[in-house]
């Protein structure tokens, strides 16, 4: 029998704040008026203490947001609610306050080098464009949310590599350098389900650098190459074919020359080769017949 723990995981809320306007008008002029009773009225100064400490009281709570920034307030270690609204806010001073980013961050991997579907060395790295959506999952719930996501992120393209062959893939499958867009939805897809526990939310996520391993990476170029030529190749000769054909429908539909088997064998060739040909033809005068 296994004990497992139930992890609880911490969701965003609303705190309960205060606009802090009032809160350093009042403080600012307590302060005032504190000070002119201790210069001017120096039989009030117990009552000046005391309006010192209810302004220092009223400015210790103040604190500032900047668009796209949050603060996560917390009551002696237990989390109270996140505040989102921008400019000069106010709480309790006994609360404490943690502010955080939710501006987009744009973040490029290492380059890493793994074994792609076929098991040939790779480097590869993406770019990934996140934001923190739970402001109380990315501070309570992993220790460092921005350590935290590079881990992921060289995680789940190990594990994308690994699923895709570079190129050349068999019965039609996607690959890494062919289908860049399937490769990086399901890499966004990969990754999303990582940094949810996290409150991370990804907005995009593509491959920025894909390349053969420096060891096989001279072998791999040539084998594109012969690839490249073979396939060139293939479509030359069907073009030939094709011409060929037409040329000899053509002739004797227009009952222009008759051929027997052997000559049209040999208008075969003639037509092949000069087609075919990397060179230009040289142009043979046959002043006798075919037979010699």
């Amino acid at each position: 029998m296994s004990n497992s723990m139930e992890i609880t995981r911490s969701k965003e809320r609303q705190a309960a704040t205060m606009g802090g306007g009032l809160a350093f008008l009042l403080g600012l002029l307590a302060l005032v008026f504190a000070v002119w009773l201790l210069v001017g009225l120096s039989n009030f100064e117990a009552i000046a203490i005391v309006i010192i400490v209810f302004a220092v009281f009223a400015l210790t709570g103040l604190y500032q947001l900047q668009p796209n920034e949050g603060a996560a307030i917390t009551l002696f270690g237990s989390y109270q609610g996140t505040d989102r609204k921008t400019g000069l806010r106010w709480i309790w001073p006994w609360y404490g306050k943690k502010k955080i980013s939710l501006r987009v961050r744009n973040v490029t991997s290492e380059q890493l080098k793994v074994n792609d579907k076929r098991g040939n060395p790779i480097e590869i790295a993406a770019n990934v464009v996140w934001r923190i959506s739970d402001t109380a999952q990315a501070l309570f719930d992993v220790d460092d949310y921005a350590s935290f996501v590079n881990i992921e992120i060289d995680t789940g393209l190990r594990d994308i590599a690994g699923h895709y062959a570079y190129d050349h893939a068999e019965d039609e499958e996607p690959t890494l350098r062919a289908d860049a867009q399937v490769v990086a939805d399901k890499l966004r897809t990969e990754l999303q389900a990582r940094l949810l526990l996290a409150g991370i939310e990804v907005d995009e996520a593509r491959i920025s650098h894909l390349a053969y391993a420096p060891e096989i990476a001279g072998a791999m170029l040539r084998r594109q190459q012969a690839e490249a030529i073979l396939s060139a190749r293939a479509k030359i000769v069907t073009g030939a074919v094709t011409m060929v054909e037409s040329a000899l429908n053509q002739l004797s539909e227009r009952k222009i020359v008759a051929l027997d088997d052997e000559r049209k064998a040999a208008m075969v060739s003639n037509l092949l080769v000069v087609l075919c040909a990397d060179r230009e033809a040289q142009p043979v005068l046959n002043t006798g017949t075919l037979h010699g």
